[in-house]
């Protein structure tokens, strides 16, 4: 089929524990020119508004290197229940595909859990869902464990 983009949708969970305070580390995950980079490959490339940061990532899959390049936006944030939402936007730089997903950070005593629900189209879904999943996984409890030492 010409024109046919593979969408691939991923929801992955992962715990990670910290030594820090629940309420230091609340206040450190609503800091995105901090979180951001926590992510490998991730820098930020300026604020959009409060809450909200242009962001890129620079993602290895397989043989091929990609940058996807968007929005970070908290879209919800819950002080008592110390959770926070966030919304990414991406589009693959000179290409077709895209990179968006919603991530809920849900803190507790010692750690917490990140919920990350993935949409990927373009040439990084063409890879298959088992490459997909296993670089996002990677990514995220590489993320998980630079979080908990912020």
């Amino acid at each position: 089929m010409r024109g046919y983009s593979p969408v691939v949708a991923i929801e992955l969970d992962h715990p990670f524990s910290t030594a820090r305070p629940i309420e230091e580390s609340y206040a450190t995950i609503l800091d995105l020119e901090r979180v951001v980079p926590c992510v490998e490959g991730g820098s930020v490339l300026g604020t959009t508004g409060p809450g909200s940061v242009k962001a890129e990532i620079k993602v290895k899959m397989g043989a091929m290197s990609m940058t996807f390049t968007g929005t970070v936006e908290i879209v919800e944030q819950d002080a008592a229940a110390h959770r926070v939402a966030m919304s990414v936007k991406s589009k693959e730089a000179g290409g077709q595909g895209h990179a968006n997903a919603t991530v809920v950070i849900t803190l507790s005593d010692g750690g917490g859990t990140i919920h990350t629900n993935a949409q990927i189209t373009g040439k990084a879904a063409s890879m298959g869902e088992g490459v997909v999943v296993g670089v996002l996984d990677a990514l995220i409890k590489d993320f998980a464990g630079k979080l908990a030492a912020l």
